[in-house]
């Protein structure tokens, strides 16, 4: 008798549950039937917008991109920190590496985002720190777009561009460096090395501590080396702690070739000595390395203040 008690309860649960998963069903085909979906647009709660992106299109060209153009040259390298023909050169290169930046047809018929549309939101995102909200004000991209569009970007850039400018310098990258140095009076001179820093705003809480630096906050720490054509071939980034330049060479990966013998040599002559190593151009704070020559920290002459 018991047992048959059981079973019956049993039984009756499992038809509520049967019920209650009918119910929720059939709720949930109705919402579909009459469009009442949670999901609106790309993100949930938000509704889908019009947002005119062929009219946006033909905008953008008339302002910038045409042979006539509303705005002049030096406008658009004002805007974009570059040439339209560096540009448009960019931009048929991405174009041709990752087919996410042509422009195709939708389900419905309608032209999708123009390349044009697409680089323009990564460079101003870029170039002038832009917020996602103004890109979707000048060139029509939904947030989720825009930073989806700018990853897609980056490493297109990287796919690219990366052979060519993501090495140190082989025996003719040195060359040529050394050939210009040498034409603007400083034989042996293989490029600018500085250190640069930002306080990082939005910094972790459980990271604020070891990266407190100049003014008690949270501060970034770049090391770089830069040639002539703002090449920039060394980077060392993110070190933790409070830290200056000179800490900063000291776990720098930068002159591990030199102290380990692997360093290219080249025979160059300064005031009639013979020299075979090169050297970077550096502040005042460097220690007194010879492949450092600081500038003056107090020039008291013409000949120190034009070296300096």
């Amino acid at each position: 008798m018991q047992m048959t008690q059981n079973q019956a309860r049993i039984e009756i649960e499992d038809a509520k549950l049967f019920n209650a998963k009918v119910e929720l069903v059939n709720s949930f085909m109705q919402s579909e039937h009459h469009g009442e979906s949670n999901h609106r647009g790309s993100i949930t709660g938000r509704s889908f917008v019009q947002r005119d992106r062929e009219e946006c299109h033909d905008r953008m060209m008339k302002d910038c991109f045409i042979e006539r153009s509303r705005f002049p040259a030096h406008d658009f390298r004002r805007q974009f920190r570059m040439r339209r023909e560096l540009f448009e050169s960019i931009l048929n290169a991405v174009v041709n590496h990752d087919h996410y930046f042509a422009r195709s047809i939708d389900a419905t018929g309608r032209q999708g985002l123009s390349p044009h549309q697409k680089l323009t939101s990564a460079f101003c995102m870029l170039a002038n720190r832009c917020s996602t909200d103004s890109i979707d004000e000048y060139c029509r991209l939904a947030e989720s777009t825009v930073i989806e569009n700018l990853k897609r970007f980056y490493k297109a850039i990287q796919g690219i561009y990366g052979a060519t400018y993501l090495h140190k310098p082989n025996r003719e990258d040195l060359k040529r460096l050394l050939r210009k140095a040498n034409k603007r009076g400083f034989p042996g001179m293989i490029g600018s090395l500085d250190c640069m820093y930002w306080e990082w705003k939005n910094c972790l809480t459980a990271w604020a501590g070891q990266l407190k630096g100049r003014h008690n906050k949270p501060t970034i720490i770049l090391e770089a080396v830069a040639s002539y054509d703002t090449w920039i071939w060394h980077a060392f980034f993110g070190t933790p702690g409070s830290n200056n330049d000179i800490n900063v060479i000291w776990s720098s990966l930068l002159f591990d070739n030199v102290v380990n013998g692997w360093a290219p040599e080249f025979r160059y002559k300064v005031n009639g000595n013979r020299y075979e190593l090169g050297y970077y151009l550096t502040d005042g704070i460097y220690p007194s390395w010879s492949t450092f020559v600081k500038s003056f920290s107090h020039p008291d002459n013409v000949k120190k203040k034009l070296f300096s």
